[in-house]
């Protein structure tokens, strides 16, 4: 099976939750972030927008800004490519319908953070496997993101059981993450940036 065809699987299964199943599961996802050291530590993360069946993430958001940390969401620079972490003051007065009719910030709004200042990412993707390797929408923009953070920044991605599959065919230039909660487990499936 080739990345296309897993995508399309994956993208199916996670498409086939219904709300109350994803909002269930993103709920039991979410406490298990919460009680991670890795997440007390962080001062500044960067958290995807959910957006189309994805866990849930505005939740982390709030409960990120209430215990004082600095949260960041990504802008879509899609001419140059990129990811432009923002920091958010206001969730979700701050954000407006952009780059696929996903959140992002308004433009008045900006507020751009260097990706070294991130403490934690959290990381989308379609298909994970338990080395943390991640196949995402087929753009490479966290590929070329996540380099560009700290030596010490961790990689998380909160993911539904039925994303998760034996192997996720892992090119060069594919960033795995660190960790990867599920709504059943967490698995540290690389430890060697910590």
């Amino acid at each position: 099976m080739g990345k296309g065809e897993l995508r399309k699987d994956v993208l199916k299964a996670r498409g086939s939750l219904s709300p109350v199943e994803v909002a269930e599961k993103s709920k039991r996802i979410l406490t298990r972030v919460l009680s991670l050291e890795e997440f007390h530590r962080a001062k500044t993360l960067m958290a995807y927008v959910d957006f189309r069946n994805e866990v849930k993430t505005g939740d982390l958001i709030v409960e990120s800004m209430a215990r004082g940390k600095r949260v960041a969401v990504p802008l879509t620079d899609v001419a140059g490519k990129r990811l432009v972490p923002s920091l958010l003051l206001d969730f979700p007065g701050d954000l407006a319908p952009g780059t696929w009719g996903i959140l992002e910030p308004r433009p008045e709004c900006l507020r751009p953070l260097e990706p070294q200042e991130l403490d934690l990412v959290v990381v989308p993707g379609v298909a994970f496997d338990r080395q943390g390797n991640r196949l995402g929408y087929g753009g490479g923009f966290y590929d070329r993101f996540l380099p560009q953070t700290g030596p010490d920044t961790v990689w998380l991605a909160p993911a539904f059981e039925v994303q998760v599959v034996p192997e996720v065919y892992h090119g060069p230039h594919d960033c795995p993450v660190h960790i990867l909660v599920t709504e059943e487990r967490v698995v540290y499936a690389r430890r060697g940036k910590q």
